[in-house]
């Protein structure tokens, strides 16, 4: 694993266009800001504002090798490592969803020894993409002293505080070469906002080195400016805009849309019935053959996505 020094990730930094420039693609141009062999951190956090069409989009390019780093992966990861185009994710815990339990896709991928899942604490993920959007090469921590997972993560390494003497571990940054996230709202520029929790979808996108928003509306920068403080990744971190609504579904939008928990219940009975049989035939029906994201809303379903976004509306009411 590469760390890369602070003069690398300050000359990334000053060859990138950070100018004020409308920067709307369709998701297909998006993909292709991806190359094969990327590292590639995704925003969100289990079934949480997951940027699953450009996912979608991904596997349909035909990506290769790329690496993968998030918070907490879902059902994403089980497309990811079916599909073929990630070989390598990192993350603190891989499961296809509270309800439905550890993904049996990525321990027949893992087990035979098909993929690579490197296991980190949930502050380890945190505190690697908060190092890497400071342009530090490591920050320190405790919480995983003594644990299984630190004996399992040689990449860490144990110092004695040169100010306390006490025993500290020091967690390398991740700089991904890609970010892709998902927001509620943004300007054609990239100003983004985001409703509900922000988990570390900033500090992942000043860590990267490219970052991919898609979002559910493009909203004018007048009103982005109306509410100023709710803007939480800036313009100049941003290099294409996407947008798609339902870009989360199957999971959920906060605010927007609440999960598709019937769609996901047939995922979970395909997917856990015949890790590889059911995975093919889910990703023939639901990502190779629709030719466009909005072919695939439709095979999701007028009366479950109406569903979903009123339960998904019902909690800013409550």
């Amino acid at each position: 694993m590469e760390v890369k020094s602070y003069l690398e990730l300050r000359g990334q930094l000053a060859e990138r266009d950070r100018s004020l420039r409308e920067k709307v693609l369709s998701l297909e141009e998006a993909a292709a800001l991806v190359n094969d062999g990327d590292s590639v951190g995704i925003g969100g956090s289990t079934l949480s504002r997951t940027p699953m069409a450009m996912i979608w989009a991904l596997i349909r390019a035909r990506k290769k090798e790329l690496s993968i780093s998030r918070s907490i992966v879902s059902s994403d990861g089980d497309l990811l490592f079916a599909s073929g185009i990630c070989n390598h994710i990192t993350t603190s815990w891989f499961s296809q969803g509270i309800v439905w339990g550890v993904s049996k896709v990525m321990r027949h991928y893992v087990e035979s020894r098909k993929a690579r899942y490197d296991e980190w604490s949930h502050l380890a993920m945190g505190m690697r993409f908060k190092a890497g959007a400071m342009g530090v090469p490591f920050l320190p921590m405790r919480s995983m002293l003594g644990s299984d997972v630190m004996r399992q993560r040689p990449e860490a390494r144990q110092i004695d505080c040169p100010f306390t003497g006490e025993n500290l571990l020091l967690v390398p940054a991740l700089n991904p070469d890609v970010a892709i996230i998902h927001v509620q709202r943004c300007d054609a520029y990239g100003n983004a906002q985001m409703d509900g929790l922000q988990f570390m979808d900033i500090d992942l996108a000043m860590a990267a080195n490219k970052v991919i928003l898609t979002t559910e509306r493009i909203v004018s920068n007048d009103q982005i400016r109306r509410a100023p403080d709710q803007t939480k990744i800036p313009f100049f971190a941003v290099d294409a805009v996407v947008e798609v609504p339902f870009g989360s579904a199957p999971h959920e939008c906060s605010g927007v849309y609440e999960p598709l928990f019937q769609h996901m219940d047939y995922y979970t009975s395909l997917a856990n019935g015949d890790p590889v049989a059911g995975m093919e035939e889910y990703l023939n029906r639901y990502v190779r053959e629709p030719k466009t994201w909005n072919d695939y809303l439709g095979l999701l379903g007028l009366d479950e996505l109406l569903d979903a976004s009123r339960r998904g509306r019902s909690l800013l009411n409550d």
